[in-house]
Formats: C-alpha cells, structure tokens, sequence
C-alpha cells in the first residue's frame, strides 16, 4: 500500500518529529523546542485568511539567515554533479517520512522487451524535461504537470500528468489518498497506483514507492512559453531548506500596505532572507528548497510561498502552518495567532496597480484560500528566471530594491538573489495630516511625481560614490528636501496646480544623463513591457560576466509602460554595496544565528584553512612550534625587562610588582552632576505625588527599600553590587545592619534570567507586606531585550525574550500603589516611542553641562560620543577616532573570494591572523611586520611593551568586540595559543568578556592585582572589569550589545573592526563607541585652544572667528611632564566666551548631530564613579599620545560626575607613564577607537557635506519610523527635545513590549503609567547610583529639620560690622579676640572679579538678541502700551486704606484677572501647589529697587533660562518714570507717595501685605472653581535688585584642587534653584526659604550640612500664609530682615537655608540706601564741615542744627555710632548682652544683643543667670509689661534706652512698665532725632540701672 498513508504506523511520524526536535536543539544555542506530542497531535487549525489579520510588517518578510548559501559547505565533489542537484538529493532523504534506514525494496521486473532507460518511459518514450521543455503537452481537464525524480538521474526531471486531487492544497493537506496519473510520453492512462507508474517510468527504486517521496516540483510554463520547474509540491508538512538552486516561485511588490502599520520598514529593518516576497503583505519567502503548493503561482488571490523562519517575533505578516518544522527550524509553537515559521503560506498577491489606485490600497484576497487550486497562466513578460550558478560565476548575489510599481515573479535559482523594500516607503509618500506637512512646509497637493522619484533616486546613487551603501533615513531626507522645494517653487510661480512635470519622454534621456557621470557605477536601462524585462537582462549579463570584467554597482530599470505609466527598481550588484545591504537586513540576533551556522556546518573550513598559513605562506602552527622549541622552558620576563629577556616560568610565577600607592581603588565618592540628577529624580517624584493624580503619596510612606534588575552579564551584576556596597546606601536606608549589610546586598540585585521569577515573587511579596515602604525597582540598562512576553513564544529560544516585560509590565508591579518603577538607559530611544509607557515628564535626563563656568569646577570633563567625532577635525596625525584602511582593503579582497560567508566571520579570521602576526612580528619573525596592519602592530606594541618599562608592570588593556560567541572563543583560543607558544604568558593577559560568564583571571595575574591594591583578602579574585585597573591585558568583549559594563581607566584602545554595516541602527551604533566614552581631566586643556562647545547653540558659534582653527592645532611637541604649566592657563579660558569650535562646526557640517551627546554605553549601576575608559600612552611617545593638551579640548556636551585624578575607576591616567620622579602627566586621555569603514563613515566623515550621522539612524531595530516624511533630528536638539521627537516620530513594532499599550482607540489618549520613570545619561558613567543618592538628601525632611535648633548668629559678611546676636555659645568669647572696628571709616566689602555666565541677571547694559523682546519696546509710542491699575486694600499695621498701583504691559497681562467690564484689576493669579510645570516658576518674584533704574540687575530672561516667569519691580513713586523707560516690559508695583523716603523695610512691609491680600482673594476666586483654600501656591520670592548669580556645591574628596578648599561649584541657572526650593516636600510648613551667599572662602565646612536653620537674606522664599502674623517694620532703613528672621522664628516658624546652592551679589555702587546725603535743612553756608554720627540727635527744643532727613534713618544710624555713650557696660562684654525686646537694632559691633519676644508661647535663648548690661525698649507695644522685665537681671551700672513715636508717648511708657523702680533718669538723658518737629521727630530717654 506505498500509496496511501492509510496504513502508516505512526511511529515513524513521532521518529521523525523526535529527531527533529533533538536536532533543533542542538543546533540552536538557545531553544525552546516544542513538545514532541503537541507537533504530533496538536496542529493548529486552519484559518480562513482576512485581511483584518494583516500586520504587515515589510522587515520581516522573508525571514532568514540571508546567507543560507549552500547546504554543504564543501565545493570538493568527487563526481561531477553540480552542488545544486547534490542538494537535491540529499532532500530526497529529507522528505522521507522517516530518517530511520530505508527499508529495502525489490522493484518488480520490468515486462519483457520494455526499454529500461533512465529518463524514458516502458514504452521508450523521452520523458526529460529538457526534451520536453518546449513540447505543447495536452493534458486532460483537473490534471497538473509535475516533476518526478529518479535517483538514478539526479540532473533530470521527469515530466508525469497527475490529477490534482491527489496533489496537496497550500497548507499540506487535503490530499485524497492514492493516486491518478498518466504517462505524457506514451500516452497511457489511468495509472491507479504509485508503485505500478513508477515502474511505467523506471525510476527504479531501492525504497518503496511513495507519490510524496518522488513527484517533487510543479511544472510552469514561463513568458516565453518555455516548461520550466516551479516550486516544490508541499506534501504534508511544508519544509523548505534554503538552497542556491531550486526553484521557488514568488512575487514581491512594491505596494506596502499601510492601512495597519504606518510604515513598515526601516532601514535595516527588513530581514529579508536573500529572496523575497509581497512587501504588501509581508509574504516571506524562502531560501532553499521549498515546497510551495500552487501549481502555477498565479492566482491573483492566491500565492504561497515559504517563508524562513521569522526571528522578530511577531510582526510578521499573518500566515498560518500546521505541521512541525523541518531540520534547523527553531522551536515552533502550537496555535499562535502569529504565523509560524518555516512552513508554506498562502498569502495574496497584489496584482500590478493602475496609477489610479490609491498608493495605500490594502490588497484584499478575491478567493478563499481552501479547497483545490486552479492553475492559471502568468501573463507574459511578468516573470525572471534567475540564471543558475548566479552567485558561483559572478560572486554577486544581486540585491533588488523594490522601487515603484510591480516586481515580477522570480523562478529558478531565486536562492542567488535578494529583494530588499530598503527604499519602498520612500516612495509611498504616507497621508500626513496638514499641520504635520505645514510643519514640513509642503502642502498637500505638492507630492513628487514618478518621474521626480526615478530621477532623485538616480541622482542619490551617482552621488553615493563606490564605498557607501544607500541609507533609508538619508533619502528621505533628500525626498524631503525635493519636495519642500517643488513647494517653494510652487509658491514662487503662483502658478497654483504644478511646475512642468518631467514627461515620460523625456524620462529615460534625463535618467541616462544623470547616471552618465557617475564613472559607470550606475547604469539605467529602459524597458518598454514590464520590469522583468530590465532584471532579467542584468541578471543574464552578470551571469555572464568573467570575474575580471567591472561591473556597474547599480542597474536602475525602468519600465516605461504606456498602460500602467513608469515603474523602476533598483538592483543593486556592487560587491560591497550588495553584501553589505543583504547583511544590514538581519536583526542582531538573526546574524549571530546565521554565523553560528556557519561556524557549526563547517562552512568556513575553507576559510580556516586559508588562514592556516601566515602571509608570507609558512604554517602556521609549524612556525609557532619551532620558536616554542627554540625558547625551551623559558617565558619572556612578565615586566620590567624587554621582550628579549627572559626567566624560568616558576621565577616569573614568582615575580612580585612593586605597589601602586596612587591606586586609590576603594574611594567611593558622589559627584556633584550625580547630586543634581539625584535631586531632579527626587523633585520628579514629589511632583508625582503633588499631582492631583493622587497615584502616589508620599505621606504615606515611613521608608525606602529598593531592587535592582540588571541585564543578564555577570561583571554587570558584580559591579552593581559593588556600588551598593561602597555607597552605604542599605545601612542609610536602614534596610540593613551594618554587619550584615555586604552579604546581604545580594538580595537587592536581580539578573533577567529565568531564576528571575523566583526571586522577583518574592519581592512583590515584600512590596504587597510593607504598605507604609515605598519600593524602587530600578529597571537598569532597560533598552536592552525590551521584547513583548508575547512575541517571546515566537522567538525561537532567545533565553531572556520578554523576561523584561514579564517583570517590569506585569500587573502587579502596575497596581501597587507603593512601587515606582524606574527605567535607567544610556540609549532611551526604544522607551520613547507613540506607544510608551512612560509619560515625557516623568523623563530625567542627565544634566547638560554646558558652558565654561559649568567646567571651572569640574576635576574631569565627560569626553563622549559627540567629542568623539569632533575629535576628527582636530588636525592631528593620530585621531582617536581611527579607520584601518589597510584592513579594509584586506577585508574586501576575502570577501569577493568567500561570497557565502557573512562578513563578520571573514573580518574575525583576519582580525585574529593580524593579531597573531603581530605578536610573531614583534617578537621573533621581524619579516612578518610588512604583514600587519600599521594599526595592529603599534597596538600590539604599546600593550606587550608598556609593562616591561617600569618595576610595577602596569599596562594598558585592549578590548576586541566580537559579539558572536563562537567566534569570540575562537579568537581567544587562538590568540591564547599564539601568546603561550611566544612566552608571553607572563606579561598579558586575554579574558573572554562573555557576560553569561565571571571573569576568568590566571592567578599570577590575580596575585599581581592583589600587589597593586594592597590590602585584599586572600582569596580575592576580580569580579569587575574596573578591577583589572593596570592589569596589561586583551578583554575579548563578547555578547549581542555593550550591557554597560564599566571599564577601568588602563583601557587604551577599543577595537570595533567587526563592527559593520550590521549596526545601522542608532542604539547598535552608539552602544559600541560608548564603550570608549570616559572622563578626560580638564589638566591638559591649555588656553584658549579648546573645542570647547560652549553653550550649545548655533548663534554663539557663529560668532567664532574663522581663523580659530589656528587655535585647534596643538602644539604637538609639548614635553609631556609640563603639565602643571598647562593648568597655569586655564583660567584665560573663560575670557574668552566663544567656543572655538565653531569652526570645526561651520567648515564641516558633521557635528554629529545630537545624538552623540547623548549617552553611549549604559550606565551600568555604577554609582557614578565616573566611569570612563582609559587611555595610556607610556611616554607620550607617538604623536597620538601627546594629544594630551588637546584631548580635553573639545570638552563635552554632557560632562558629568567629575571624578578626580586619583579615584574613581576611569580617573584615567595611563599608567606605565614616565618614571615617577618627573611627575607624570595624569592627563586623563580617552581610549583610541578603531572602526569598520561603515561604522567610521557614520561616524566621522561628512558625507555630502551634511552626515546622516548615527542619529539620525533608525533609533532602535524594535521600533519603525512612523512616517518616511518626518523632520530632521537636528544636532541642537536636547535630550528631552529628542526624546519629544521619537515619541512622535516611532512607533514600537509587534514584538516590542510597549506595542500592547496602544493608545485609547476612541480618544486617541495615550496612556502612561503614573509611577513610571525614565532616567537617561551618557554611558559609562552609572546613572542608577543617582537612585540610592536621590534616596538621600536634596530637600530637608520636615520632621528632623524642625528639631534642629534655630542659628541667631548672623554670618553674612555684610552684616560683619553689626551687633552680635548673643547665644550661650557667644558668653564664652574673649573679649580680647574682636578688635575695634572704627566707628568714622566703614571698612570697603571684598569683591571678587567674576565672569558672568549665560546664567546671569542683567542690567539695561546688557543686549543680546534672545533677550531683545524681554526687554526693548520697538518706539516711544509703544509705552502706552503698559495700563496704569490702582488696588487698594487695608493695612492693620498702617490703620489706613493703601493704595498701590501697578503698571502691566499688555503681554504680562494674562498674569492678572480682570472684572468683566470695566477692566478693573481683582487679582493677580496664583498657581496651585500642585502645579507642575517644568517650563515655569510658581512664585511670583517680587525686586524692591530704588535708585538703579539703569544699574539694577532686573532682567532675569537669562537667569531663568527664557521660561515663563512673573516679575514684579517694586519702585517708589517719584521714580517710576525713570524705571518704566528703562525697563518698559516689567511689571511695576508701585508704592504710595508716603514712602518716597521710606527705607526698605517699608517695600518688604508692603510686598507682603499686599500678597496676603491677593492670597486670600485668589483663594476665594479658586474656592468657587472648586479648588481647596490650602491648594493655592502661598510663596512669593523676594529678591535684591543685586543678585547676579546663582551656584551649586558639593564637597569633593582630598584630592581635588587644593586651592578650591574641596568645594566644586558651578554656576546655574535661577530657573533651576527656585524650581529645586519649590519642590521641596511638604513645603508649606515652612516660613521662610533661601539659599547661602557665596564667598570665596566657602569650605566644605560650610557645606557639611545641606541644611541649616538659620538666618535668610537678599534672596527669599517667603510664605505669606504661615507668616502673616509676623511683620516686616515698615519704618526700617536696616537689618529689617535680620529684624523679620528673628520674630519669624521665635513665632515657632520654620526658617531652612539650602546650603547647596549660594547666590553672588554684585556689588552695585549706586543706589540703595546710600543715597541718603544727610544735609542741615536749612543751607546756613556751602562749606559744610561733614555732619557726624553723634549729631544725629540733640536734646528736645535745642538750637541745635536740624537736619533733612527721616527720623528713623538718623536714629538707626546714630544708635549703630553710640555704643560707647548709651551702652557702655556692653562694649566687648559678650557674656552681659544688652537685652532688646521684639526687635533687632543695630548698636555697634562691640556689642551683643540678646533678642527675647515678648509673645506668649514664644520660643526664646535662656536667659537664666545672664546679668544685662542694658535694656533697649523699641517702640513697643502693649505685650512689654512690667511683669515681663522683672524677670530679666542686670548688672550693676547697666544703662536703658526707651524709644517711642513722641514726648507723650515716652512718659506713659515709662509710668506702664514701671521703669522708675529700677532706674534712674536725669532730665538731661531725653533726646530726640535731629528733625524739625513737621518731620515728626523720634524721642529716646536714657537711664542707669539702680
């Protein structure tokens, strides 16, 4: 019964199922295979197809390793059968139902006298299909023809007609059991079973007949009418294997559809195997062997192919299998609505369109796909045969781009071609809505026409030149750019339809003659039928083609039809170009696959045996043999010795290095940039709860606990958990005693890998325990494998698929109310797309340190990916960016001789054979130097040299990326092999970075890290890279991506050579060069020669001077030990303001674009020890090492965690230096970096004058663009401006974890996860240590900062020649140590010269154009439009209605609220506290200023960084015109004539009144809005018209600077203090906030606290709500704020000053209080002798002279003189103050006042057993009672003042509180303030104590 599988056991169904399963397992590295019984039993169901499945996504059509070469890797065959029939026999035992042995089978004999020739018929009858080929053969209706195979003839196919009943449909299935069949060469019929027609046709066969076995293809007649073999009858099971010759049918075209996915490609996106299919519906297709059902593949709705299995899970398009997967399918999963891979689908066709058509039709099937298929005619000219041996004579496989219009069928080898829909979108101009093309400026009617396209298209390749490979996102942007000038053109001409299209005559001329300069790279052929007829043509002439003759590198076809119009593609047949856009077209992890099979089948044994020999063609292993022999027993001397020295191996075992003293390894310190990031992370997270979303309250929550997720690398887990222990963070949290705390830090980390369910359980479990703990999970490097759980079924055993999403996406982790999720990553880009789950304002991005004053006080300048590329324009000999052109050539001459290998396999051959010849080189076989590149050799020779120059034999490190495993363990073996047999075991040493695995370190070298760090354990072994500081050594770093590992600052050199046109994505590209990204010091910058980019922007560039490219050229010859001379300079920096770079920046556009100043590698949890990579030079000897000076020269975009020279793994100075004694240069110099050609021209050169640069890539291959006609990524873009791009511009594809959150269908509202952040900053250098910092202190925590004691004494150097305010402390004070300061002659204030930065406040001095519009009115005119408002309301205080007025220009209008009618003013508008803005500030700014409408330093544009602000000027009347015409855009408060002579107290007194009124008038206007009375912002802040600048401390450790006394500062910006001080939790219970004033002798004592209760000055928070009981004295000329501190605080209020920030006064010499010239009233004579002090007051009715002035100046100032006269029992005597009660007066320095309120409930200093040496009672009121005095004791001879308003006054004082009884008064002790009695003066009497 051979024909029926009735009869079938089973058994051999499981056999084969079983084997299968095994041998997908070991072949995949990571598998999941499916259950044995479940691909037996449980085939999913068939699907009928609808089109509403389809989720076309073009990149994964066809999804394959696209070098599926040839099966065999061997092309040594002993018979002369050709490769491709080889393999077709070997599938003869593929489609076996059994791989058990074959049964044998006896053939009945042939009947007698039947011919028994191969190839005929019994009846002699020719039956060959190349005898038949051109025959018309008549077959019955129903019947097929198709191939049969005889073994015997393996070149031969042998043509049967079969009934097509008995043939399977699409799926493999439906077959009718049995046979029918008629012999086409005798023409016999009726044949019933399989057995009795194999015999007719004499296959003669030695196993049992069976129909599935033997009828093979389908046959089809091509264009030409020729019968030629179609695809491959797929029995049962679909199984293709890719092959170079057999013949597949399939149909690609171009019409993507973008009804489901805007967008379905990208650049590299498209992993098409090397064949392709419908772009439309992302019809795979295959390579190899495929059984495709249709018999002709033409069926308009109907046409299978068999698509490769699909690596990127999930976005496949919708195709559904049953059956298991044939051999090398990996993992196959029952009944995902996602298709499974490798088996035949059917999938639609989408016929040619009509230009009718929309271009965005979706095509819909017009057939079910069930039931048997109906064969149908291809019309002609629609198909390509692909010449046999295509890819063997011509060692291309030609690359076709999909274009416009309709791709034809492919028949024949199609193995040997690919089709790529690299350009297709470009040319599907998407329907963006009209403000989005507005934006673009286009309009909708002007899109490009065919024509314009083929000609732009041409036009891009003539000018991409022979080394460059088309890039989609740099067409687009030339698509862009043509399109935006159609439009101009359009306007320009009013011509309002179009400018003259091109006709299609004219088409095929202009194409020729753009194409005519590019030196034969691109030819154009023109046809007149269909576009088959073009590829057919190249195809035939590159088959054709000798090896030797040059071929064009694109053939562009056009097709110009007159029925359908013009359509082209593009096939691509340059060597470089072909290969390298094939390559670009596979994931990461689908070429790690693909070279693994390469690896395994052994297809690079030629390979291998070719670099068997060395160059000059000696063996190898022989040569290494003999010069092991030579050396006998002996290793070369493992340092301090040359290479030619050598010792026993147990003496160098023995060796031990000197210590490294400056190897300070432990120190763990936070940097300042680390601070600031910590306090922004911290201040989001208030905002968060602050938000009404009421998603997170922190109220709630009594402690912090934390876990840390880190990607699966084992050095990453160390490394973090090395950080957590260092930092303290568990003891400070309290999460852990301080003994157990080492071991137990294990618990907070968590590696993604399958343990990971286990332990995350169990924290959830905490999270759900501790409700009243707030739990962190930190999400680190969270870019890394971000794939969906869902598409994870899908990913053929990738170990950590969709770990990530599982964990961090789970609905656990999203409902607890007590967890915040913070995701860390250098490379944020794949977080950031339309479908994130993190909202943009929950980003906190790195802090941009961006201009000089930003350096001053940064020890180390971040030298990232931007400085990188700078770097090459620094016109130096040695770059540190670097391209082995000699390599690259050697690379391109191997990969024209192995076409089928990929090309990372051929460069790591290479790359290790140039290493090993080096080390031979350098060694022993000096005529081996020729041989290696100059590149390798001065690297090699550096590394092996470098630890034999000195006695501690430190060295440099080496790393060589390999990413793909197999390949990483080959180069270490080898070159392990080649370093032993040279001796050299001793002197460096090769690790494996492989991040499943530790670090493996030969214990000699451990021995000699353990010298070098002194006081380690003994059984210490390193764990991190950074602990291999100094050790010489190769790391071979291993892994799919970086995993943001840090590397020690002894790193010199980075070898990305295999890092090639596979990494065509921004992350890919960056996350490799972030390797090498560190921090260099600022030591080496001289003068003014840095390439500095100083603030970032494009106008301060400009105005650089073109001849500062002189200043880029450094001296080169600089002996390197000078560098302290370098640092003498640095401080001409500064003045010079400009950045030189600009240069650099106009002459070549590259500037790298914004991207490269954004992070690299991840920032692995290192806590911010400034992790950065090493340079080393020994003695600066090459030019490239005496780079020094300039390194630093192009400082950095992103500079952060400064780390100092010393500490800190990447501190970088290269060890092995020149001897100790000459004082080293510790330049901190970043690593070399040496690239692929593809990665440099990324990177580094210009191309056309504009680089597309990495960042304007594809950010990540997880995601697609959304639109191919989007704006540029621009290089000035700020992160958080990228980071708004992408979210706009990419959407996450179907495998992304993020695609699940697609916004709300109904609203379109996104939704984002409310305790979700995302933390992003350069690479190397951790951003997570932030998190334990942010855990720490930026803001005060309300509950231990109110039980810390209020500080009375006042330190502000302006308030130096005051009275002390007395404390106990102050009573021990010698008297002797305060010198008299001369009461006549003030001392002059220090100052200080400062530059001003971009942060500064300004006066009416100051223009630039940003500002202009803050500040300028356009004319006179204009000042009207400013509106005069009176507001009246009353004054307690003042016993009176006051009325204010205010001046607002129109544009500060919206500030205010108006009534409706009359315009009349009600309120001015106050934010809620819950607010939160990051473009605004919330409390309005109020500046008292009198007397500097020019000089006062009003405009706060720059200062608050040009954001939204309210700033109000409060200014006396008569002044006020003068400030409305110098500041004409301010908003003017002005005060009532009353206060013309009012001193600042009374501005204070007013400004504060008037908010409480407007508090409670914009609580009543809120409260009927329905908003909470307490909701509404309380603050004002309060400000000198003085403040310049603003700054940030931290305090550094010993080794920095010395001069700068361990603190670093830098400046920034107001914006970013008040935004810092309104964040504060629980704000409003505080009174008073404020910042320290800066002095250059601030010490880290200073900053030892971040808070001090204490007094505020000149730069205020001020909460009027709280404060509203307390006062400012409104009659007060000075120290009215020491005076307002002082009953603030013994209110029991809250006074907290950040020590963090200081604020710089300039000192102003005009204005303020000084211009109080005191004068007699009446002029007697002009010469005057000067007015003094003591003359301020007189006795009352004297004739003394009276004097123009207030009272209460001239008191204030005589009191500060007269010490001496009222109170001399005070003078020095600090432990007997003078007692004053409720105010604060100025009486002289030498004496101490001890301030006591007179409220009950007060909180006072104790006065218990203090004697008084006097008693000054000012204006007091009725709660001074006698009662209140008697407590107070006083010295014998202490003398009293009582000051009151009058005469009478000052009597009925003296009766109330009884004074008479303890003092004595004369009648001479009244006097009275030097006025005339209209001046109303002040009376004081004087007394003794009795």
């Amino acid at each position: 019964m051979g024909n029926s599988y009735a009869g079938q056991l089973k058994s051999a169904q499981f056999e084969e199922a079983l084997h299968n399963s095994i041998e997908a397992s070991l072949r995949c590295s990571s598998v999941v295979p499916r259950p044995i019984f479940s691909q037996l039993y449980l085939d999913p169901d068939q699907h009928p197809f609808s089109s509403a499945d389809v989720k076309p996504k073009v990149e994964d059509l066809d999804k394959d390793l696209v070098h599926r070469y040839t099966q065999n890797g061997s092309l040594d065959f002993s018979n002369n059968l050709t490769v491709n029939e080889m393999e077709d026999d070997e599938d003869d035992e593929e489609m076996s139902d059994s791989n058990s042995p074959p049964i044998p089978y006896s053939q009945k004999p042939a009947p007698e006298g039947s011919c028994t020739t191969d190839g005929f018929c019994q009846a002699g009858k020719d039956l060959r299909l190349v005898s038949l080929c051109m025959e018309q053969i008549d077959i019955p209706a129903g019947f097929l023809l198709v191939g049969a195979k005889s073994p015997n003839l393996p070149e031969h196919i042998l043509v049967c007609a079969v009934d097509k009943r008995f043939l399977p449909d699409d799926h493999g299935k439906n077959a009718l059991l049995g046979f029918s069949g008629n012999c086409i060469g005798c023409g016999e019929r009726g044949f019933r079973y399989f057995t009795e027609f194999s015999n007719h046709i004499n296959l003669k066969l030695t196993t049992q007949p069976k129909k599935q076995k033997h009828l093979k293809y389908y046959l089809v007649r091509s264009s030409q009418g020729v019968l030629s073999k179609g695809p491959l009858i797929c029995w049962k099971e679909c199984r293709s294997r890719q092959s170079s010759a057999t013949c597949h049918s399939m149909k690609p075209n171009s019409s993507v559809s973008s009804t489901v996915t805007p967008e379905n490609g990208t650049t590299n996106g498209y992993k098409s195997g090397f064949i392709q299919t419908d772009a439309a519906n992302g019809n795979s297709s295959h390579g190899g062997k495929s059984s495709a059902a249709s018999c002709t593949p033409a069926r308009p709705g109907n046409y299978s192919l068999s698509p490769r299995p699909s690596y990127a899970s999930g976005d496949q398009a919708t195709m559904f299998i049953s059956g298991p997967p044939k051999k090398r399918h990996r993992g196959w999963y029952p009944g995902s609505p996602v298709p499974q891979p490798g088996l035949v689908v059917p999938v639609p066709t989408v016929r040619p369109l009509s230009r009718t058509e929309s271009l965005l039709s979706a095509p819909v099937p017009q057939t079910p796909l069930t039931g048997i298929l109906q064969p149908r005619p291809i019309p002609a000219g629609e198909t390509v045969i692909v010449p046999e041996n295509l890819l063997s004579n011509s060692g291309v496989r030609p690359v076709i781009l999909i274009g416009y219009g309709t791709l034809p069928y492919f028949y024949g080898n199609v193995g040997d071609i690919v089709v790529s829909p690299l350009l297709v979108n470009c040319y599907k101009i998407s329907q963006l809505e009209n403000k989005d093309l507005e934006h673009l400026g286009l309009t909708g009617s002007q899109l490009l026409s065919v024509e314009n396209m083929i000609l732009l298209t041409i036009q891009y390749l003539v000018r991409l030149g022979p080394d460059q490979i088309p890039l989609r996102e740099e067409f687009e942007q030339i698509m862009l750019k043509a399109m935006q000038e159609f439009t101009l053109r359009e306007r320009a001409l009013q011509l309002g339809a179009q400018c003259t299209p091109v006709s299609p005559g004219q088409l095929p001329w202009l194409a020729r003659l753009i194409a005519s300069v590019s030196q034969d790279l691109v030819h154009v052929i023109v046809t007149q039928n269909s576009l088959a007829e073009g590829i057919s043509e190249t195809l035939r002439t590159l088959s054709e083609m000798r090896h030797y003759q040059r071929l064009p590198d694109y053939v562009v076809a056009i097709c110009a039809s007159k029925i359908r119009g013009n359509e082209f593609c593009v096939v691509v047949l340059g060597q470089h170009q072909s290969r390298a856009l094939a390559e670009s077209m596979l994931t990461t992890s689908e070429f790690l696959k693909e070279i693994s099979y390469e690896l395994i089948t052994g297809k690079v044994s030629f390979l291998a045996s070719h670099f068997k020999t060395t160059s000059l063609g000696e063996d190898l292993d022989k040569l290494l043999d003999k010069m092991q022999q030579r050396r006998g027993e002996s290793v070369v001397t493992p340092f301090n010795g040359d290479l030619n020295e050598c010792v026993s191996a147990q003496e160098a075992a023995a060796m031990i290095p000197t210590q490294n003293l400056d190897l300070d390894n432990e120190t763990f310190q936070i940097y300042q940039p680390q601070l600031t990031v910590a306090r922004k992370l911290l201040s989001q997270v208030c905002a968060i709860a602050d938000s009404g979303s009421q998603s997170l309250d922190l109220g709630h929550f009594s402690k912090v606990d934390f876990i840390i997720i880190v990607p699966r690398s084992e050095v990453l887990v160390q490394q973090t958990l090395q950080r957590i222990r260092q930092s303290g963070v568990l003891v400070d949290l309290g999460l852990e005693e301080n003994g157990t705390a080492y071991q137990r830090a294990e618990k907070y980390v968590v590696r993604l890998d399958n343990e990971i369910q286990t332990k995350f359980e169990v924290f959830m479990r905490r999270v759900k325990q501790n409700p009243y703990t707030l739990f962190v999970l930190v999400h680190d490097n969270s870019h890394v494998e971000l794939t969906s759980v869902i598409s994870g079924s899908l990913s053929h055993g990738e170990p950590s698929h969709g770990l990530a999403d599982r964990v961090i996406n789970c609905r656990e982790v999203l409902e607890a109310f007590n967890l915040l999720v913070l995701q860390v990553s250098s490379f944020p880009y794949t977080l950031q797309t339309q479908q994130s789950r993190i909202s943009s304002s929950n980003e906190v991005h790195w802090i941009q340190l961006d201009s000089m004053e930003d350096m001053s006080c940064q020890e180390k300048l971040y030298f990232g990916l931007n400085e990188y590329s700078k770097s090459l324009q620094w016109g130096i000999t040695s770059p540190l960016l670097r391209c082995d052109e000699t390599f690259e050539k050697m690379v391109n001459t191997l990969l024209e001789r192995y076409p089928r290998l990929h090309s990372m396999v051929v460069r790591c051959y290479l790359l290790i054979q140039q290493y090993s010849e080096a080390l031979m080189a350098l060694t022993t076989m000096a005529s081996l130097r020729d041989h290696s590149t100059p590149e390798t050799l001065s690297i090699m020779d550096d590394l092996i040299s470098s630890p034999g120059k000195t006695r501690s034999g430190r060295g440099h490190m080496l790393i060589i990326r390999v990413p793909s495993v197999q390949l990483a363990m080959l180069a270490k073996e080898r070159l392990q092999e080649v370093r032993d047999k040279l001796g050299l075991q001793y002197r460096f040493e090769i690790i494996l970075g492989n991040p499943a695995s530790e670090l493996s370190v030969a214990t000699h070298f451990v021995a000699r890290l353990k010298t070098w760090r002194g006081n380690e354990p003994e059984e210490w072994t390193p764990r991190t890279y950074q602990d291999l500081e100094g050790l010489p050594c190769i790391v071979i770093l291993t892994g799919k991506d970086p995993l943001g590992e840090t590397f020690p600052r002894s790193l010199k050199y980075c070898d990305l050579r295999l890092i090639d046109s596979s990494y065509l994505t921004r992350t890919a590209l960056e996350q490799e060069v972030g390797l090498a990204c560190c921090y260099v010091s600022k030591e080496v910058i001289r003068g003014p020669a840095v390439a500095l980019d100083l603030s970032g922007k494009e106008q301060e560039r400009a105005t650089a001077s073109e001849n500062d490219a002189d200043e880029l050229l450094i001296d080169l010859e600089r002996p390197q030990s000078n560098s302290s001379a370098v640092t003498g300079t640095s401080g001409s920096i500064m003045e010079n303001g400009v950045s030189s770079s600009s240069t650099a920046d106009k002459s070549q556009k590259l500037s790298l674009t914004p991207g490269f100043q954004s992070p690299a590698n991840s920032m692995g949890l290192d806590e911010g020890v400034s992790t950065g990579t090493a340079g080393a030079g020994e003695t600066l000897k090459q030019e490239c090492d005496s780079l020094g000076p300039q390194m630093a020269s192009s400082t950095t975009s992103k500079p952060s965690s400064s780390s100092s020279s010393s500490s800190g793994p990447r501190a970088l100075a290269w060890p092995g230096q020149a001897p100790q004694g000459c004082g080293g240069l510790h330049a901190t110099l970043p690593p070399i970096v040496i690239l692929s050609k593809a990665a440099y021209s990324l990177l580094g050169s210009p191309r056309g004058g504009k680089p597309p640069a990495s960042s304007s890539l594809l950010p990540h291959a997880d995601v697609a663009w959304v639109s191919s006609l989007r704006p540029l990524l621009h290089k000035d873009m700020s992160s958080e401006e990228q980071s708004l791009y992408y979210r706009q511009w990419t959407s996450a594809r179907q495998h992304h974890a993020d695609f699940s959150n697609q916004p709300d269908p109904a609203s379109g509202a996104r939704t984002c996860h409310p305790r979700r952040l995302l933390l992003t900053g350069p690479p190397q250098h951790s951003e997570s240590s932030e998190v334990s910092q942010s855990e720490g202190e930026p803001w005060p925590d309300i509950e231990s900062f109110s039980k810390m004691p209020f500080d009375v004494s006042v330190h502000d150097p302006k308030y130096r020649l005051m009275s002390l305010v007395y404390t106990e402390k102050l009573a021990g004070v010698k008297q002797e140590a305060i010198k008299d300061a001369k009461a006549e002659e003030p001392r002059k204030r220090g100052t200080v010269s400062m530059m001003l930065t971009k942060y500064a406040a300004y006066n009416t001095f100051h223009h630039c154009e940003q500002c202009q519009q803050y500040m300028d009115f356009t004319s006179a005119s204009q000042m009207s439009d400013s509106t005069l408002h009176a507001f009246t309301f009353s004054s307690s205080m003042l016993g009176e209605e006051v009325q204010l007025y205010f001046i607002i220009p129109k544009s500060k209008e919206s500030h205010f609220v108006f009534s409706k009618q009359g315009k009349h003013l009600e309120s001015m508008r106050l934010p809620l506290v819950s607010d939160k803005n990051l473009n605004a500030v919330k409390s309005p700014i109020f500046t008292p200023s009198s007397g500097r409408h020019e000089h006062g330093l009003l405009n706060l544009f720059h200062a608050m960084e040009g954001i939204s602000h309210l700033h109000l000027l409060v200014v006396k009347e008569y002044e006020m015109p003068l400030y409305r015409k110098y500041w004409p855009n301010h908003i003017m408060l002005v005060l009532p004539g009353m206060f013309n002579n009012a001193g600042v107290g009374a501005a204070r007194f007013l400004i504060k009144e008037l908010s409480y009124h407007n508090l409670e008038l914009e609580r009543n206007r809120l409260e009927e809005l329905g908003v909470k009375r307490q909701c509404v912002w309380p603050f004002i802040v309060v400000m000198d018209d003085s403040c310049v600048l603003w700054n940030i401390h931290s305090v550094q450790d010993q080794s920095s600077q010395p001069m700068e006394a361990g603190v670093s500062s830098k400046n920034v910006s107001l914006k970013s203090v008040l935004q810092h001080i309104e964040a504060t939790p629980k704000i409003i219970h505080y009174a008073i906030l404020g910042i320290q004033k800066w002095s250059s002798k601030l010490t880290s004592q200073s900053l030892k606290a971040p808070f001090s209760r204490c007094h505020v000055h000149d730069f205020i928070l001020l909460n009027i709500d709280l404060t509203q009981n307390v006062q400012y004295d409104f009659n007060r000329y000075f120290c009215e704020d020491v005076d307002f501190n002082l009953r603030t605080n013994s209110s029991g209020l809250l006074i907290c000053r950040f020590n963090n920030f200081s604020l710089m006064k300039k000192h102003v010499q005009v204005g303020g209080q000084r211009d109080f010239i005191i004068k007699p009233k009446i002029m007697v004579s002009e010469s005057l002798a000067p007015i003094l002090p003591l003359q301020y007051v007189c006795a009352p009715d004297s004739e003394h002279t009276l004097l123009a002035a207030p009272a209460q100046f001239l008191l204030e100032k005589f009191l500060q003189h007269a010490s001496y006269k009222l109170f001399p029992k005070a003078i020095h005597n600090f432990k007997s103050p003078v007692l004053a009660i409720d105010c604060y007066l100025n009486i002289g320095p030498e004496v101490a006042i001890c301030y006591v309120s007179s409220r009950p409930h007060s909180s006072n200093v104790s006065c218990e057993g203090v004697f008084f040496s006097g008693l000054l009672l000012y204006l007091c009121d009725s709660f001074v009672g006698a009662d209140l005095l008697k407590k107070f004791k006083f010295l014998k001879g202490a003398t009293l003042c009582v000051i009151c308003q009058d005469r009478s006054s000052l009597r009925q004082t003296i009766v109330r509180l009884e004074l008479e009884d303890e003092w004595q008064f004369r009648l001479r002790d009244e006097f009275q303030t030097a006025n005339s009695s209209d001046d109303k003066p002040l009376y004081f009497l004087t007394g003794r104590h009795v």
